[in-house]
């Protein structure tokens, strides 16, 4: 496999445009008649790099090339397609920050109205499926142009995948959209090589031996031994006695549509070959053509990390869309990134799939220029970070002892069924960074919004104290999911018991510091393993301990992840995959059952009563029919005018907690 391209062998060019071009105004005032790549996105262009279009265009530009944007246009016809003329080299092409199923439907499959990342929150401004309209629009505008497919969207739907939306197994979404290859994962470094190859005369079809790419083939380049991914639990012998190299083959997308075991065993070796340090190419066949998927590209150095994040980004959306508010820039516009990845493996989240589970940390001295960078260009800032994180906030520079062990692991959670004895927990570094940032001048406090995790959290009592007394708006967030051990150990989190050690540390800390502080849980209804006795139980304790959920999350089967395996296929992939003899797991799918475990976890709604009584009578358990403080609901028709209990409940919601 090719080696890991630099990032940054080119000089950067003279001067970096303002923005990156969205007309061909634009493109006059930087002296171009072209561009080389034209990036086109679901997303407003915003020039940061919490936005993909932003890192990559940025990053390109920082190559030599001329990039341009064209943002969320009208896929109803070509011509906005040819708003910035014909490419020289590809069209780059992206849903945006989230899937364009996932930010247009709810967990029901109900329509959204509004679009965080479109100018004035409006919906409806991007199709379904997004990369794939896109990419057919932009070889009607210019045949001939090779299009490069990115972005979360497209790492999600590589291989032949269970789509939600539809109730069935689509095809990857490469030769749906007929594009020429695509990038998954963060795609710095394979963009950048294949960039580079296009440059120099390249076709697509000779890229593949760059690291984190898919490509369509009529056969396998030559010199590879084919292993089936049935053998894989059994026969890794066979892989190391191998001569060459080693290609998986996945079943084949014909077999993923037809037999649900065979989608379950596809997910199962995808997960497995994840680690760039051990994964093997893997091959799956779509028709009379391959599918080829390279291994995952390698983890940015932390001196790589600086330098992307360091490019000359605007900081702001584009101008064209003068005084319209962008709900998910105003999110994070005073908030710093400061890693990648994650290595907790949570089966419903896709974030292991596309950022991978190694570690990527920017140095604190980047970090900290950023945030006054933040102080020194922002207008309306007001001396509060709203956010110092990541995917989680307190994996800063976390990694495996021994390097030759990371390299070797397939687990797909250092976290679960328990910490890794070969996991760094030191929580030292974040500490430090907490406390620079918290005292370089302006800077009135620095908030950790992103989600704690707190079984890593309860390993430093110092850093949960920190985290408390200065970095604690009034309440954090944080996510036990679950309460019974049935859907955790399918969701791959720890047992409640966790999140009990967490709140003890976290309300020794409050009053150690004086503040009136709250702890506010999150958790998901519906999520393939849970019994509706699961939610019955979840409900009991939410009532024990006070809690009133006022929004509760559903599980959405989100493409590739590990649990929507589990819910299309009903059986496990955390474990072997063998007919007859996989690990059968339930999954609540029809509309009745997950309104009713919805409804569990709003169990105070008067709404529920009706649908919760009926259902505590099937269960046997009509014992909890009443009006005593141990019982679920009452016994009668709802009454609006009661009033809850004063001083004992505490209601929630994804945007605050009040008594």
């Amino acid at each position: 496999m090719h080696p890991a391209p630099p990032l940054f062998a080119a000089p950067p060019p003279a001067k970096a445009a303002p923005f990156l071009p969205m007309s061909r105004a634009e493109m006059a005032a930087l002296g171009w008649e072209d561009c080389d790549v034209v990036l086109v996105t679901g997303d407003a262009y915003v020039d940061h790099p919490s936005f993909g279009m932003a890192i990559i265009g940025r990053l390109l530009e920082a190559q030599g090339f001329r990039v341009g944007i064209i943002s969320q246009p009208d896929w109803h016809s070509a011509e906005p397609f040819k708003a910035l003329g014909r490419p020289r080299l590809f069209f780059g092409v992206t849903g945006g920050n989230m899937d364009s199923m996932v930010n247009r439907y709810t967990s029901d499959r109900r329509l959204r109205h509004d679009d965080s990342y479109t100018p004035g929150g409006a919906g409806g401004k991007r199709p379904d499926r997004c990369s794939l309209v896109y990419a057919q629009r932009c070889r009607e505008a210019f045949k001939g142009v090779p299009i490069v497919l990115g972005g979360i969207e497209a790492s999600l739907r590589r291989i032949a995948h269970y789509d939600y939306w539809s109730d069935k197994v689509r095809r990857s979404i490469l030769p749906d959209a007929k594009a020429d290859i695509l990038l998954y994962g963060n795609a710095e470094r394979a963009v950048v090589e294949v960039a580079r190859r296009f440059a120099r005369g390249d076709s697509a079809a000779a890229m593949d031996d760059v690291r984190g790419v898919a490509l369509m083939k009529s056969r396998l380049p030559e010199g590879f031994t084919e292993l089936d991914a049935g053998d894989l639990d059994s026969d890794e012998e066979g892989a190391r006695q191998a001569k060459g190299p080693v290609v998986i083959r996945l079943p084949s997308c014909e077999q993923v549509m037809a037999d649900k075991e065979a989608y379950a065993r596809a997910s199962r070796v995808l997960h497995r070959e994840s680690n760039p340090g051990n994964a093997r190419p893997l091959v799956q066949r779509h028709g009379d053509r391959e599918l080829w998927l390279t291994p995952p590209p390698i983890p940015l150095t932390t001196a790589e990390m600086d330098q992307v994040y360091a490019l000359p980004y605007a900081r702001a959306p584009h101008p064209s869309y003068g005084e319209a508010k962008i709900p998910a820039w105003d999110m994070i516009k005073h908030s710093v990134t400061i890693m990648r990845g994650c290595f907790g493996g949570c089966s419903f989240c896709s974030i292991t799939e596309h950022e991978g589970r190694i570690i990527q940390s920017r140095s604190e001295g980047s970090i900290l220029q950023e945030i006054e960078a933040i102080r020194d260009s922002s207008p309306d800032f007001k001396g509060y970070i709203s956010d110092i994180g990541g995917p989680t906030a307190n994996m800063y520079r976390m990694a495996c002892r021994d390097p030759k062990v990371e390299a070797a692991c397939r687990r797909p959670s250092c976290v679960y069924p328990g910490i890794c004895p070969n996991l760094n927990t030191s929580h030292e570094a974040l500490i430090q960074l907490y406390r620079k940032a918290r005292a370089l001048p302006g800077i009135k406090q620095v908030k950790v919004a992103s989600g704690v995790r707190y079984d890593l959290a309860v390993e430093s009592p110092e850093y949960v104290e920190e985290l408390v007394a200065h970095h604690v708006g009034g309440l954090l967030k944080i996510a036990p999911e679950h309460t019974e051990e049935g859907p955790l150990s399918k969701m791959m989190k720890p047992g409640i018991g966790s999140y009990d050690r967490f709140k003890a540390l976290f309300d020794q800390a409050a009053r150690k510091a004086g503040k009136k502080y709250y702890l506010i849980p999150y958790f998901i209804a519906a999520h393939p393993g849970t019994s509706d006795e699961d939610m019955m139980n979840l409900a009991l304790w939410l009532k024990a301990n006070g809690f009133r959920a006022d929004q509760v999350q559903t599980f959405l089967p989100s493409p590739m992840a590990t649990a929507t395996a589990m819910y299309h296929s009903g059986v496990n992939p955390l474990r072997g995959v063998r007919h007859g003899k996989s690990e059968p797991v339930s999954a609540a799918k029809g509309l009745t059952q997950r309104r009713l475990h919805k409804a569990f976890l709003r169990y105070h709604d008067p709404e529920n009563w009706p649908l919760l009584r009926e259902a505590l009578r099937r269960m046997g358990r009509a014992d909890l029919i009443g009006p005593g403080p141990e019982q679920l609901v009452p016994d009668g028709a709802p009454l609006r005018s009661r009033p809850a209990p004063k001083g004992r409940f505490q209601k929630f919601t994804t945007k605050g907690v009040r008594r």
